[in-house]
């Protein structure tokens, strides 16, 4: 009898996929623009590259913990810049990118097959993946009301969201804690929030579910889970961390440190600088804001409707076509974007456009989406 095999109960890896749109974008005589993944283009800011590389002689395991200056540097930051209180040092657990932690978080809570776990109904494909590798079972909702009796062990929350940066209000996080806890007295319903691109509010303003005008300073049940790939383009350090409960906390500390799932100290320290430093931060969301000025109303001439979009790195974009079209009518034209459908059926007719390219890149998708536009000579 051989041994089970993981991957096949997982999706195809959705931007394999994605094959012979990039070779036809490819084949554009100015050359591709991928605005198909939300990578980083843009250079380290040097205060993170200089700690990272005063750090580098490390030759100990680094602490599963982190260093007591990245938890400290972890909840200033997350004061200064978006108001949460309350938070301690033990509150607080770097990870290995927050891909990694969402993929296993289901397992690290001991969740299996008698649990359910709710993912949006639009959203990063990781979230189901995770649920999938603990065993358990997938609930796309919006609404709370959508699960009737159901109730769930883990709730998961995005906002902004990828891909539609989509803005949840108060009300609506309010509503959503408050419903866990009431769950939570019997069930211990955990509420997993991902905010990678909090810092990048255009259109609207997004709160952590850890801010007190959501939970009232009570962080008892809640996860906020960061990134820094996002705000200090640190997406090849691998570098993020969750916050929140002390208890949930303590008990993801527990079994990474068996897992030996640690951050490598040189990254602590490069993310201790990035933490504490706002300009290069502010600089790089100024960089997306203009990236953004500029392709959103040319997204819109060459004929695509947007529709939330009001904060992140995306694009949420349609012609009422289904997704696989304007991905191809898109790449004939040299730029490959992500279809829709890769976020759920519910993106069946959109697709996402990422801030990402270089200003260079920008700039030639512009120009060739101006050529589209009805009124172009």
């Amino acid at each position: 009898m051989g041994r089970p095999v993981v991957s096949a109960s997982l999706p195809e890896f959705p931007w394999d996929t994605l094959a012979d749109a990039k070779a036809l974008a490819a084949a554009h005589p100015d050359g591709i623009v991928d605005l198909s993944v939300g990578t980083p283009v843009d250079a380290v800011a040097p205060v993170i590259r200089e700690a990272l590389a005063a750090a580098s002689s490390a030759p100990g395991y680094p602490a599963t913990a982190g260093t007591a200056r990245l938890r400290e540097s972890a909840v200033a930051a997350l004061n200064r810049r978006y108001g949460i209180i309350g938070l301690t040092e033990t509150a607080v657990l770097p990870v290995i990118g927050t891909k990694e932690l969402i993929a296993w978080l289901p397992t690290l809570l001991g969740l299996g097959p008698a649990d359910a776990i709710v993912v949006p109904e639009l959203a990063y494909p990781t979230y189901d993946v995770g649920a999938r590798l603990a065993g358990a079972r997938v609930l796309r909702a919006d609404s709370l009301t959508q699960l009737g009796p159901q109730s769930p062990s883990l709730v998961y929350l995005n906002s902004p969201s990828n891909p539609t940066g989509r803005v949840l209000g108060v009300a609506h996080l309010r509503k959503v804690v408050r419903w866990a806890r009431e769950r939570g007295r019997e069930n211990g319903v955990v509420v997993a929030s991902d905010e990678c691109y909090l810092g990048l509010g255009w259109d609207a303003e997004p709160l952590s579910v850890l801010h007190p005008s959501v939970c009232d300073g009570d962080h008892t049940g809640l996860l906020a889970i960061h990134s820094l790939s996002k705000s200090s383009s640190l997406a090849g350090y691998r570098a993020g961390f969750v916050a929140g409960d002390p208890g949930l906390v303590a008990e993801l500390l527990a079994v990474r440190k068996h897992a030996g799932m640690m951050v490598p100290t040189p990254v602590q320290a490069a993310m201790v600088a990035a933490l504490n430093d706002d300009s290069h931060e502010q600089q790089q969301r100024e960089r997306y804001a203009r990236r953004r000025a500029a392709l959103a109303p040319a997204v819109r001439a060459a004929g695509f409707a947007i529709d939330y979009s009001d904060a992140g790195l995306y694009l949420w974009a349609t012609r009422g076509e289904p997704c696989q079209d304007s991905v191809m009518w898109l790449a004939a034209r040299g730029i490959l974007v992500a279809p829709g459908d890769f976020y759920g059926p519910g993106g069946a007719q959109h697709v996402r456009v990422a801030l990402t390219g270089t200003d260079e890149r920008i700039v030639a998708a512009v120009d060739r989406l101006a050529a589209e536009a009805p009124n172009a000579s």
